[in-house]
């Protein structure tokens, strides 16, 4: 999954980031809300983490306008506001949940994964497709019964894969969407990855697909 946080706090913002890349996850980081709306604009992320107080304004004028620009990103808010009635107001700007100062890592990725949840509409963390079982949680993928553990970039390249089977994924969006800004890679890194997703795939029925000049998909059957 890639991730966007919006914290000011140099210190949090480098312990949110080091944890969440533990799990696998990339994520970009801006400390301000000009720096958040160009990250928004240009990128394509699964969820955002919002801080209320930055140095530019109030975070939740960039919720507001984030909501009315119709997207759909789920938001959870980062608040050292502890009253209910802020937290109502949040939750009424669009907000998918929120965490209080000073929080747990634990208890925040616990709260992203619930909300990732949500947003797929299940409870169950097991994906299916074919004869294929992925767990994107555990990072397992069983093919013909035999599990394997992938690499964090493989990982997220087949959880991007077979959420949208059939879906033309063109290479420099899987760049996009699996390394940060920060991240000096070319588009021969995602080739890399998608031999590797092709020889654990290839006892299975599923099979990627590659469009010349186009891009990759995964195909079933």
């Amino acid at each position: 999954m890639k991730f966007l946080l919006i914290e000011d706090n140099q210190a949090l913002a480098d312990a949110v980031c080091a944890r969440m890349q533990l799990d696998g996850h990339v994520i970009d980081h801006a400390g301000t809300i000009q720096d958040a709306l160009a990250y928004s604009e240009t990128g394509e992320y699964d969820l955002i983490l919002l801080d209320i107080m930055l140095p530019d304004g109030d975070g939740r004028h960039f919720l507001k306008a984030h909501r009315d620009g119709k997207k759909d990103t789920p938001v959870i808010v980062l608040t050292a506001r502890s009253q209910v009635s802020d937290r109502i107001s949040m939750l009424d700007l669009g907000a998918d949940d929120y965490v209080t100062k000073p929080f747990d890592h634990a208890e925040l990725q616990a709260r992203c994964r619930a909300v990732l949840r949500r947003k797929a509409g299940s409870a169950q963390t097991v994906m299916r497709l074919g004869d294929v079982a992925f767990d994107p949680v555990a990072g397992h993928l069983k093919v013909s019964d035999q599990t394997i553990s992938l690499r964090n970039k493989e990982l997220r390249l087949l959880e991007l894969l077979i959420n949208a089977p059939g879906q033309i994924f063109p290479k420099q969006k899987l760049v996009d969407r699996l390394f940060s800004y920060d991240d000096d890679v070319s588009e021969n890194a995602v080739e890399v990855y998608i031999g590797r997703l092709r020889k654990h795939l290839a006892p299975s029925s599923l099979k990627i697909t590659t469009l010349r000049g186009l891009g990759y998909r995964l195909d079933h059957g």
